[in-house]
């Protein structure tokens, strides 16, 4: 049996597809109400099938996320690569996150809010990107494109603001869906920081 760089067995092709198939259905309609049974009828699929991905639905849950936010990140970063100036490094980045949080829906967020596992590596990945967006600014300060901020307290807001868009606090407190929540923190952060 071969494993990948983190440790997991290589898919088959037909895993991996059943994999991007589950990550479109749970994206769009949620994941807690599925049984393992629904999932194989709509995937025409066994059970047997799915029980090759994870040993039970909840561990099923939780491998469908981490793929999302696995593709998700490398989407991210490829469309932020090919940007060389900091401002709109920045743009892109934070652009790229709304874009790959769009076909999450409200469904999605709500199981994710809802089950703990899930949600860890929802707000582990907001966290990542936090980091991520902080360093971005601190080449943009070095470069001399932003002007000199607190970097604690610029990546304590961004943190903070991402962790609430994760929760769905943001959602609630603004009605704005978290792709627009990302695009909306892009603009604010750029025009507050920009010389």
């Amino acid at each position: 049996m071969t494993t990948t760089d983190t440790g997991e067995r290589r898919l088959t092709a037909r895993q991996a597809q059943l994999l991007d198939q589950l990550e479109e259905l749970f994206l769009a309609e949620g994941f807690a109400g599925f049984t393992l049974e629904d999932l194989a009828v709509r995937l025409r699929c066994s059970k047997t099938t799915l029980y090759a991905l994870a040993d039970s639905k909840e561990q099923l849950a939780v491998r469908v996320v981490r793929h999302f936010f696995r593709r998700a990140t490398a989407e991210v970063e490829a469309r932020t690569a090919g940007e060389g100036d900091p401002a709109r490094r920045v743009t892109a980045y934070l652009e790229a996150v709304a874009r790959a949080l769009t076909p999450a829906s409200r469904a999605f967020h709500r199981d994710l809010e809802a089950f703990p596992p899930a949600r860890a590596v929802y707000e582990h990945n907001t966290a990542v990107a936090a980091e991520r967006v902080t360093a971005l600014i601190a080449d943009g300060v070095a470069a001399g494109r932003f002007r000199e901020v607190h970097p604690a307290l610029v990546a304590d807001t961004v943190t903070t603001l991402m962790l609430r868009i994760g929760r769905g606090d943001t959602a609630r407190a603004t009605g704005l869906d978290d792709a627009a929540a990302y695009r909306e923190l892009a603009a604010l952060l750029l025009h507050g920081i920009s010389r």
